[in-house]
């Protein structure tokens, strides 16, 4: 239940970070701020902290924040790729999958 736990906290790492990208991205196209966006964010900002919390009471925490930060990495990297159009080359692919490989593994040796 722990990993289900924090595989839940890193999408909604990737959530406020696109949430941040959203608001961006707003702002850019009608130069004022978007709260809508902002109050998202801190929402899934909140959600995604409790959880990572709660994932520390039942697993290392050395295992918890990296774990964390590599989902969180990874479906930040593969949204800005998909959905804002960033470019995807060989370099990006490569440690992407370094970064995965890396969670798979404090995975196996936790």
């Amino acid at each position: 239940m722990p990993w289900l736990i924090l595989i839940v906290a890193g999408i909604f790492e990737t959530a406020f970070a696109f949430c941040l990208g959203k608001a961006e991205e707003y702002r850019t196209a009608t130069g004022s701020i978007s709260y809508f966006w902002l109050l998202l964010f801190l929402i899934t900002l909140a959600i995604s902290m409790y959880l990572m919390y709660k994932c520390t009471q039942m697993l290392p925490l050395g295992v918890v924040y990296p774990v964390w930060t590599g989902i969180g990495a990874v479906g930040t990297a593969l949204l800005a790729i998909f959905y804002f159009q960033e470019p995807f080359t060989f370099w990006k692919a490569f440690f992407i999958l370094t970064l995965i490989g890396s969670v798979i593994g404090l995975k196996a040796v936790s």
